[in-house]
């Protein structure tokens, strides 16, 4: 359990010492807390208990990231056909496949026939490390020496909402954290005026909704909190009408007065909290709305990502994840949809690229020039992959041009700067594309990998809920050291 829960659960039982009549003031108690920096002093110089949950902290280690900008592709791209070229799946292409092959395999829809299905674009060598990338990826490319690909990731779940919450929370159901919130609950905050974990989207959410970047067990302030595109960047971050900035800020002081008086008649941690969230809110209705105004930054910028101000986009999104790490936010997770190529991968899968190519290469790009590349970790990936066999049913399961179905077994995902070994490719899969053949990487791996980067033990990162310690990579996990540079 992390020191900040263990104060948190000591108030909360001298909270009830004090009640029972039996002494520990609130003055006792944040002296025992100012250690840890959980107390602060009033106005008239007395102790006051002032425990923030978000305040920062030190890591279990050295940390090579302070922060993390996590791409998440919903519904899962094919990694046939943009990392992990197959040329004996090429060359079989639309042969019957193997039995042998298919032995032991879960698919989640594909039945009858099982044709195999090589890749329509074509691949080629990029960089002085000769990273392999696809025709589709033309600006991921010019950045091929500074990602690390790891074409041998594996997970247990084979749709979509069990396996995009396997992906974030390392469980296949609802209730637990996701990733952001873990590494908050680690590391704190390092920001007064933003959230530690804003969401930002294109498109609808994925199968799991919000619990991928809700709290779980955890304490809510933890939890990501999502910003819009259009309208109040945050709902209800406006001040209703009629009420102007000096009526609100004299209404919170008052809240905030009678918080302060509760607090110190029944040190309830709670009640801490609630005074820091109250007050976050009044800072982000200024800095925000500044924060999502691409259109103060400069137009080589704006060009290179591809972003159109006032316009809701991945590439949007990529320039606002840039802006928000550089004003000290810890996590920022984006989430692009419509990646579930089921049919006509030929069509959909090169429209999806084009949305996403150019901004990822400008989000690299730009943190170097700005000095942040090295201690800011991103991830690309999704919840699974694609299989090397050919599907040809739509939505509506009507035949159509072919697409391909859930992959469990193997995919791809690639990480780059925050102390990652730029250049190199991890794993390797079998000549078709089934499984793992060198280097398997399960999620669980990948994810105490991401907190090793950012200076946690994964085995030390834990919350205690319902009689036993919970972490994010359950009782597993291995650090990938290869790709650490």
């Amino acid at each position: 359990m992390h020191p900040i829960d263990e104060a948190l659960q000591l108030a909360t039982r001298r909270q009830f010492l004090r009640r029972s009549g039996l002494g520990f003031g609130g003055a006792a108690l944040a002296g025992l807390l100012a250690g840890d920096g959980y107390s602060a002093t009033s106005a008239d110089g007395s102790p006051s208990l002032r425990i923030d949950p978000a305040s920062p902290r030190q890591p279990h280690f050295a940390a090579r990231a302070k922060r993390v900008i996590y791409l998440h592709m919903i519904g899962a791209p094919s990694q046939l056909d943009l990392f992990d070229p197959k040329p004996e799946l090429q060359k079989r292409s639309g042969e019957p496949c193997p039995a042998e092959l298919l032995e032991g395999k879960r698919f989640a829809f594909i039945g009858g026939k099982m044709t195999l299905a090589g890749s329509r674009f074509k691949f080629a060598n990029h960089g002085k490390s000769g990273q392999t990338f696809s025709e589709l990826l033309p600006s991921l490319a010019t950045v091929a020496d500074d990602i690390a690909v790891v074409r041998s990731v594996h997970t247990d779940e084979i749709n979509h909402a069990p396996a995009q919450l396997f992906m974030h929370t390392g469980f296949g159901r609802g209730g637990r954290p996701g990733f952001g919130s873990w590494v908050t609950y680690g590391l704190g905050s390092e920001n007064q005026n933003l959230p530690a974990y804003v969401v930002l989207l294109s498109g609808p959410l994925g199968g799991a909704g919000t619990s991928l970047w809700g709290s779980g067990f955890l304490p809510s302030v933890y939890q990501g909190i999502q910003f819009r595109n259009s309208g109040d960047p945050v709902l209800y971050l406006g001040n209703p009408a009629g009420q102007t900035a000096a009526n609100r800020r004299r209404i919170l002081d008052a809240v905030k007065g009678l918080n302060e008086h509760h607090l110190q008649q029944v040190a309830d941690p709670e009640i801490a909290t609630r005074i820091a969230q109250y007050e976050m809110a009044f800072k982000m209705q200024t800095s925000v709305p500044d924060l999502m105004d691409i259109s103060r930054e400069p137009k080589e910028v704006l060009e290179s990502y591809g972003a159109q101000p006032g316009k809701a986009s991945f590439a949007g999104n990529c320039l606002l994840a840039r802006r928000l790490v550089e004003r000290g936010v810890r996590v920022v997770e984006l989430y692009d949809s419509d990646w579930d190529h089921h049919g006509s991968i030929a069509t959909r899968l090169p429209a999806k690229c084009k949305d996403v190519d150019r901004p990822m290469a400008a989000l690299i790009k730009d943190l170097k020039r700005l000095g942040m590349f090295d201690d800011t970790l991103v991830i690309w990936g999704s919840e699974f992959g694609r299989t090397p066999l050919a599907q040809g049913i739509d939505g509506d399961g009507k035949a159509t041009s072919p697409g391909r179905d859930h992959h469990k077994d193997a995919f791809t995902c690639w990480l780059a700067g925050g102390g990652v070994k730029g250049g190199i490719s991890f794993g390797k899969t079998d000549p078709f594309g089934f499984a793992p053949a060198e280097n398997p990487v399960h999620v669980h791996d990948l994810n105490a990998t991401v907190l090793h980067l950012l200076g946690i033990d994964h085995e030390k990162l834990t919350y205690k809920y319902q009689g036993r310690e919970f972490r994010l990579t359950d009782v597993h996990g291995v650090v990938q050291k290869p790709l650490l540079a």
